[in-house]
């Protein structure tokens, strides 16, 4: 179980994000794809939980109604990332 918060090392911060990925990758994908595609998901790594949302702060507000108070790592269904920043092109 890797606990964090906004004083947390970079290391400690990683673990989290990549312990978030592996869930997803190993327990939520196939599950939320073919419906939820383009939903963001609040990923509780540390207890495995899950909550959507059409953006961050609906899926953090499922969670917290549900008693969770994270913290969470948000992804987008079907990508590996929440956005992406993208520059322009010339």
């Amino acid at each position: 179980m890797v606990q964090v918060n906004p004083h947390s090392n970079s290391q400690d911060i990683e673990r989290f994000i990549e312990s978030a990925k592996q869930t997803y990758d190993e327990r939520l994908a196939a599950k939320l794809e073919p419906e939820h595609a383009g939903e963001i998901v609040a990923i509780e790594p540390n207890s495995g939980a899950y909550f959507l949302g059409e953006d961050e702060i609906e899926a953090a507000d499922s969670a917290r109604a549900a008693g969770h108070n994270g913290p969470f790592y948000f992804l987008r269904v079907g990508s590996r990332y929440a956005h992406r920043l993208m520059t322009p092109r010339r």
